[in-house]
């Protein structure tokens, strides 16, 4: 069996296992143990390539893939699972419980917890995905569950997102939005509560530098 080094891996502290060629840009906190959890319990393992930025927090008992980029003063928690080329930005908050795919974008001040993301899912700044029906019950966890975000969905800022949630894949979900139910694919939706309001391939590019959006930019040669 291949040892962590064979495998790509260096020790970094109790429990903390960093890819090759990954910056660590200090201060930064990585391998913090939760609550109950003893030093070098549970490991923490970061892939290759990756950028850590001043002041992030990584919680022992998370795996994360290649590629991956924080921005400053991210806190991951334990139980999260990421995949290749991930970025979380400043400020960032990942609770217990995430499972995020490959390609994902996480902007500037967004919440998560216990939320399912599928592959290149764009979440813009400030986006937060509720966690309790019916805050502050003891039973949240066992109860309806994180929300799920399938693959190709776009959600833009300030959206808030109720537990269990399911969003289809390539949805849009305008700014601002507060979403209550579940949302169908490739479909766009905003409002407070948030409606369906178009189809994707519904949408026009208002510049004229795309076909339409998420489409093939125009050839003005």
């Amino acid at each position: 069996m291949a040892n962590d080094q064979e495998l790509g891996y260096l020790p970094r502290g109790p429990g903390v296992y960093v890819g090759v060629g990954t910056l660590i840009e200090e201060p930064c906190v990585l391998g913090k143990p939760p609550r109950g959890a003893a030093s070098g319990e549970l490991e923490l393992r970061i892939g290759a390539d990756s950028v850590i930025r001043p002041f992030a927090t990584l919680y022992a008992g998370t795996v994360i893939g290649d590629r991956f980029q924080t921005g400053q003063g991210v806190s991951v928690r334990e139980d999260n699972v990421i995949g290749d080329d991930v970025s979380v930005g400043t400020n960032a908050v990942l609770e217990a419980g995430n499972r995020i795919g490959n390609r994902v974008r996480i902007h500037t001040g967004c919440f998560l917890e216990m939320v399912s993301v599928g592959d290149d899912v764009f979440i813009a700044p400030n986006v937060v995905f509720a966690d309790d029906l019916h805050p502050p019950c003891p039973c949240y966890a066992e109860c309806v569950g994180g929300a799920v975000v399938e693959n190709g969905v776009k959600i833009g800022s300030n959206v808030t997102v109720l537990p269990g949630i399911r969003i289809g894949a390539g949805a849009l979900v305008g700014a601002g939005s507060v979403v209550t139910k579940d949302v169908l694919p490739s479909t766009v939706v905003a409002g407070n509560p948030a409606r369906v309001v178009s189809k994707v391939s519904a949408l026009t590019c208002s510049s004229g530098l795309m076909d339409r959006p998420y489409g093939t930019p125009v050839d003005r040669r």
